[in-house]
């Protein structure tokens, strides 16, 4: 079965989709739509069909697939717009700025029997999916500490990002994603607790950065973090189990894990720093632990719209779960109330 998919929104990350789809069989992108000239008139010299406005857009018979790739802050207007035009919907992260816009937004995809879904694409990050093999294998024991976090030091992108009306900052732009992965590598566990910080380094406005503990009811604890400010990367992730650690520097890199053999070291050479001796943070020694790389899980970012297509057609079930959505947004509020107010906020009970 063949669909038809047209774009309100043909900014940067639009252009990303228009790229992807052409590699999808089955997909193809009849035009878009943008309230900047300069975009509609780089779409023409491309090749690519502009409509008059969203109206003569969502008025294309052909289109049963409707991508919102604009500003936060519309997501919601377009969105509901366009399923009440009978299209279906695909959303840019985040899907809306509030719990509230978002229950509206499923109440019109029940209402008008259209599909509403988000494009969670971090899911199919190469580094989150192997973290996430390394936990379902339990080749760490017992993980009692995981860290995640993006560096950059360009602070926010100069354009709607920089504008707390049209839903800007990082927790909006990345928090969303890397707060999604954190959730799903424990499925079926409560989050109970979080504690967040905003950062205003470059940007008076909106967060540039933001840090989050998050506490699950398994005992685990796990800092989420984004900095537009950071000069030194630190490891994109650190996971920390009983019986091992395992740490991937960057996108790209392989997972290195570093285990215990069970060895018993019973003579600890102390390390000599320039203010006395420790044992405690002495190095191990070789023949007690066993390091080794395992290459990147590997993904297919097609897969995505090759599972709207399939839940299009009766197939499959989404893979982008709405109350997994709708859990993230509220997270998301949750780290911004916790920031305001300066505090732990309970999450799940």
């Amino acid at each position: 079965m063949k669909h038809t998919l047209a774009m309100a929104g043909f900014g940067g990350m639009a252009g990303w989709h228009y790229d992807l789809i052409e590699r999808i069989d089955g997909l193809t992108v009849a035009g878009i739509w943008d309230v900047k000239p300069e975009r509609r008139e780089y779409a023409l010299s491309q090749n690519i069909h502009v409509y008059q406005s969203l109206e003569d857009l969502l008025a294309d018979q052909s289109v049963d697939l409707v991508l919102v790739a604009t500003p936060n802050d519309v997501h919601k207007s377009i969105a509901i717009q366009a399923m009440e035009a009978g299209k279906n919907v695909v959303s840019e992260k985040p899907v809306t700025l509030s719990s509230q816009d978002l229950r509206e937004m499923i109440e019109a995809s029940e209402r008008t029997g259209r599909f509403l879904t988000v494009h969670q694409n971090r899911r199919w990050d190469e580094d989150f999916l192997s973290v996430k093999k390394l936990l379902d294998e339990g080749k760490l024991g017992d993980i009692f500490r995981l860290e995640s976090r993006v560096h950059g030091s360009r602070g926010i992108p100069g354009d709607w990002r920089q504008e707390k009306e049209h839903g800007g900052g990082m927790v909006l732009d990345w928090g969303v994603h890397l707060l999604d992965q954190a959730l799903l590598l424990f499925p079926g566990v409560k989050l109970e607790t979080v504690y967040a910080t905003l950062t205003n380094v470059t940007n008076q406005l909106v967060d540039d950065g933001f840090t989050a503990d998050l506490g699950f009811a398994n005992g685990v604890h796990m800092l989420v973090e984004v900095g537009t400010s950071n000069f030194i990367g630190l490891p994109r992730w650190y996971v920390l189990g009983t019986d091992g650690t395992a740490m991937i520097e960057d996108w790209g890199r392989d997972v290195r894990i570093v285990r215990a053999l069970g060895t018993d070291e019973k003579d600890v050479v102390p390390v000599r720093t320039a203010a006395g001796l420790t044992k405690t943070m002495a190095p191990r020694r070789d023949d007690s632990i066993h390091s080794e790389e395992e290459p990147e899980v590997s993904s297919d970012i097609r897969e995505f719209y090759q599972n709207v297509m399939a839940v299009l057609e009766g197939r499959e079930e989404s893979r982008i779960k709405l109350d997994e959505v709708a859990r993230v947004m509220r997270l998301m509020e949750a780290v911004f109330r916790s920031a305001e107010e300066k505090r732990v906020v309970r999450f799940e009970e």
